[in-house]
């Protein structure tokens, strides 16, 4: 209720109480005014106390009456409000009812145009859906093919092992009257060998090294930073089927099947040819293994429509090989492990290593011909060149020998150059093993004994001339005793070698290329290994040799010597060119030189 209209009730209720006050004045007013009247006129009859009784009580009726009315206006004030109230409340709710029916509106509509969107992507979708069941059925198809390949590949790629090692060397060399030597050099090798199939294995190598020498992959750190030479150093396929392991069959070039040591073939050549070899596993009493093998190692194929410019230049039409066998087993007694061996091995028609092609010995110049009389000249190469011995030629065809041609020779009327003596090796090897009751320490002992029963009855001497005197010089005796393995990180081994080598038991060319000479030494080894890591070795190797006989002809005394003399060295003879001696005469007791080599070999 506004203030206007409670001030109408309150002047209402107010009015009859101002007329009840009013009555009496008024009474008193009328009854002057009668008085005064009187005077003049007859006066009116006087009111009753009954009259102003019930006067008095229709007032009092009247009020209870506004009374009334007043708490019926405030009842109904009340409620008006409440109903305000509500009205308010309701509008409110009715004004946030049409907000959110906005709203929803809003979002219907916006619901709606999104539905529309969707359905049109959904259309999109479809469509999209069905290029790409097209495009998965044929990815499908693609990714079976793919995993075909990939299977296929992996398969393969599981079925061979990579192989290899990087090896840093410091090496020095020290003897009396030549110049100190020190070089650095690298070795790097690749392998990868796997099975082909269930039947057939097969494998491939790659080392540095020079071309023209097989007997070391060594590549010296000089030449003004000229890339290193790197080759094929093997690549075999071996025939080990299933249904018979005791039978393998090789053929390429690969590495050693048989057991030797650095007297016959150096560790890093890799012979070619074909190896069969029967192994069988018995465990009868002390009897672990018995194997028998089969050797054709194929060194020169003669080609003698390749050349006949002169007549030196073709010793045969056949081709050259050694072929032999060896007959092993592998026996245990406790501790100790022994593993005998026995190897013959015939050289035929070897020849041809005395003149072999500039090609194969890395040969630098050439000599005079028919066409080029002035001689020589100067031709790219890289190798050891020709060897240095009595009377042997300075240029290629020459004699092919990379450390060196230390066995007997002599000259035909036509002026070629022959071995002195032939070759058929008869070497025994013990190869022994004790457990001490240390895994890491075992005791290794190898003990050689090497024949050539070809060699002649008697050596030739420094001249040419035979020594009649002095018996056939045809054995190798050697010895190979250590403590300790490399087989794990922190496994240490020390070891000690001994050899004595004759002048003509083994073909010179192939053998160790790191000791004093091929043959007719005295060759002492101390060693010490450590490996560092399951992947990293370090070693320490002193060689400690001189030359054997220094009478005899072609002995590295006399010719390739491996330095250059200081001023007070021997020389060579008046009027032959060559390196300087490393003693005054023949038969004199050479120096002992002292070879250094500090080894970091990592491999993978």
């Amino acid at each position: 209720m506004d203030h206007r209209k409670k001030r109408l009730l309150l002047s209402m209720a107010i009015m009859p109480i101002m007329l009840l006050g009013l009555i009496p004045v008024s009474l008193g007013q009328t009854k002057a005014a009668a008085t005064k009247k009187k005077k003049a006129v007859k006066s009116a009859p006087p009111v009753t106390a009954a009259e102003v009784q019930a006067l008095r009580d229709a007032v009092a009726a009247q009020g209870q009456q506004i009374q009334l009315l007043i708490q019926q206006m405030q009842t109904r004030d009340t409620a008006l409000q409440q109903a305000q109230q509500q009205a308010l409340q309701a509008q409110q709710e009715l004004q946030s009812t049409q907000a959110a029916a906005a709203e929803a509106e809003q979002k219907a509509a916006a619901a709606q145009a999104a539905a529309a969107q969707e359905q049109g992507t959904v259309d999109k979708i479809n469509s999209d859906l069905a290029d790409v069941k097209t495009t998965v059925t044929n990815t499908a198809v693609a990714a079976q093919d793919e995993q075909k390949r990939t299977t296929a590949l992996e398969a393969l790629v599981t079925r061979f092992r990579f192989s290899g090692d990087i090896r840093l060397r410091g090496e020095s060399y020290d003897q009396q009257h030549m110049e100190d030597r020190n070089r650095a050099r690298v070795r790097v090798r690749f392998g990868l060998d796997g099975a082909l199939n269930q039947d057939f294995i097969g494998g491939i190598a790659l080392a540095t090294g020079s071309m023209g020498d097989p007997t070391t992959t060594n590549e010296t750190l000089t030449n003004v930073f000229d890339r290193k030479t790197i080759a094929l150093d093997r690549g075999y396929i071996t025939y080990n089927p299933v249904a018979h392991r005791w039978l393998s069959l090789t053929g390429g070039k690969f590495a050693f099947t048989w057991q030797r040591t650095s007297a016959t073939f150096d560790p890093d050549l890799n012979p070619e040819g074909f190896n069969a070899k029967f192994s069988f596993d018995t465990h009868a009493g002390p009897l672990q293994n018995f194997t028998i093998q089969g050797l054709g190692l194929l060194y020169n194929e003669a080609n003698s429509a390749a050349s006949t410019a002169s007549a030196s230049s073709v010793f045969s039409s056949q081709d050259s090989y050694a072929a032999g066998g060896q007959v092993s087993a592998r026996l245990k007694f406790g501790p100790w492990t022994a593993t005998p061996s026995f190897l013959t091995l015939k050289w035929n028609r070897p020849d041809a290593i005395l003149q072999e092609s500039a090609f194969a010995v890395g040969a630098t110049t050439t000599g005079a011909t028919g066409t080029t009389p002035a001689g020589p000249f100067p031709v790219p190469g890289e190798g050891q060149g020709c060897a240095k011995g009595l009377n042997f030629p300075p240029f290629a065809p020459c004699v092919f020998a990379p450390n060196g041609l230390t066995n007997s020779t002599y000259v035909d009327k036509a002026g070629r150059v022959h071995f002195y003596s032939g070759y058929n090796y008869a070497d025994f090897i013990l190869n022994n093993q004790i457990n001490t009751g240390l895994s890491k320490l075992p005791i290794n002992l190898l003990l050689e004994l090497e024949d050539n029963l070809d060699a002649a009855a008697h050596p030739l001497d420094f001249k040419g001339h035979v020594l009649s005197n002095l018996g056939s010089q045809n054995k190798v005796y050697s010895g190979d005793f250590s403590l300790g393995q490399v087989k794990n990180k922190n496994d240490v081994q020390f070891g000690y070698a001994w050899s004595r080598e004759e002048q003509d038991a083994v073909i010179a060319s192939f053998v160790e290329s790191d000791q004093r000479a091929p043959t007719n030494i005295l060759q002492n080894r101390i060693y010490a290994l450590w490996k560092l890591r399951a992947n990293t070795l370090a070693s320490f190797t002193w060689w400690h040799g001189r030359v054997l006989n220094t009478y005899l002809e072609n002995n590295a005394a006399l010719f390739n010597t491996w330095g250059n003399a200081s001023a007070d060295a021997p020389q060579t003879t008046p009027g032959k060119a060559g390196p300087a001696q490393t003693i005054k005469t023949a038969g004199q007791q050479e120096p002992y030189l002292n070879r250094f080599q500090f080894d970091l070999i990592y491999t993978f």
